[in-house]
C-alpha cells in the first residue's frame, strides 16, 4: 500500500519533531558545559566565549582514565561470556528443542519480570559471603546472571524461526551438533548476535545501581556508576557536572552510532520472520 504524499510529509515532520525532542536535552547539556566555572547555566544560551576546557578539566578531576579501564574490564568480562552462553542456550531451546527445554525457558521468563531492585539486597549478601564486595567481579558476575533471561529470549527467538531443513541437509553431511551450530547456525546468527552484544553493551556501561551498591571504590565502579561520587563531590559546579555527564555519556553514543545499521538490522529480520 502506498502512502499519500502528505501521509508521507506528516510522517518526515513527526520524526524530524521527535529528534529535536530528544536532542534538546543534549543540546541543553553541552550549552551548559561550555559556561564559565562558577556560573549557573541558564536554559540554552550559547556562551559567548566557549570554555572547552572545562570537559578537560572534568576528565581530570573525576579521573576519568581509571574510570575508562574500570569500565573496560567490566564490559569485556560481562558482555563476551554472557553472548555466548545465551547463543548456545538460544540454540539448545530454541532448535535443538532439548528435553525439559519448555520448563527451563519457563524459568528463564519468570527471570524476566524481576527488576535488578528486587534483587540487589540478595545479591550483596552473596558478594559479601563470597569476599567479592568492593571488587569489580562484583559487578561483573551478578550481570552476567541477571542478563541470561533476556539474552536467552533473544537468541531463542532468532533460532526458533531457522528452517529445520538446514539442520537436517548439515546431518545428511555428516555434520556434528557442534559442527551444525558453529558452522552454519552461528553465521546466520551474526545480525541477531551483533544487536544483543551492542545491547549488553550499553547496558554494563550506563550500570548504576549494582556499581553504587556493591562497589564503595568509585575507580572500581563503571563510569556511570562513578558518576554517584562525582556528582556528590562537585554536585554545586553545575559546569563541571555538565561536562563529566557529557564524557561518560559520550562512548555508549559512539558505540550506537557505529553499530546502528547492525541493530536495526537484527530488529527487521525478527519483524520479518514474525
Amino acid at each position: 500500500m502506498r502512502l499519500s504524499r502528505r501521509e508521507r510529509l506528516t510522517g518526515r515532520a513527526f520524526l524530524v519533531a521527535l529528534a529535536l525532542i530528544t536532542l534538546l536535552p543534549f543540546v541543553s547539556m553541552l550549552s551548559a558545559a561550555l559556561q564559565p566555572r562558577g556560573t549557573v547555566p541558564t536554559g540554552l544560551a550559547w556562551p559567548a566565549d566557549p570554555q572547552w576546557s572545562n570537559f578537560v578539566d572534568a576528565f581530570t578531576v573525576a579521573n576519568m582514565a581509571a574510570l575508562l579501564r574500570s569500565s573496560l574490564f567490566i564490559t569485556v568480562g560481562v558482555v563476551p561470556v554472557s553472548v555466548a552462553i545465551a547463543t548456545m542456550a538460544g540454540f539448545g531451546l530454541g532448535h535443538l528443542r532439548v528435553p525439559g527445554g519448555r520448563i527451563a525457558f519457563g524459568l528463564l521468563l519468570i527471570g524476566l519480570t524481576l527488576p535488578f531492585e528486587a534483587v540487589v539486597t540478595p545479591i550483596y549478601y552473596q558478594m559479601r559471603d563470597l569476599g567479592l564486595l568492593n571488587t569489580r567481579w562484583a559487578i561483573v558476575l551478578p550481570l552476567i546472571g541477571l542478563y541470561m533471561p533476556f539474552a536467552v529470549f533473544w537468541m531463542r527467538a532468532h533460532f526458533t524461526n531457522v528452517p529445520q531443513e538446514l539442520s537436517d541437509a548439515a546431518r545428511v553431511d555428516g555434520s556434528t551438533t557442534w559442527q551444525l551450530f558453529w558452522r552454519v547456525h552461528v553465521p546466520l546468527a551474526r545480525p541477531a548476535i551483533a544487536s544483543l552484544t551492542i545491547l549488553l553493551f550499553l547496558w554494563t556501561w550506563n550500570q548504576f545501581l549494582l556499581a553504587i551498591v556493591l562497589v564503595d571504590d568509585a575507580t572500581e565502579r563503571t563510569m556511570a556508576g562513578a558518576l554517584g561520587a562525582f556528582q556528590g563531590q562537585w554536585g554545586t559546579d553545575q559546569v563541571l557536572l555538565c561536562a563529566g555527564s557529557l564524557l561518560i555519556l559520550t562512548p555508549t553514543l559512539v558505540v550506537f552510532l557505529i553499530f546502528q545499521r547492525h541493530f536495526i538490522s537484527a530488529l527487521l529480520q525478527g519483524s520479518l520472520k514474525g
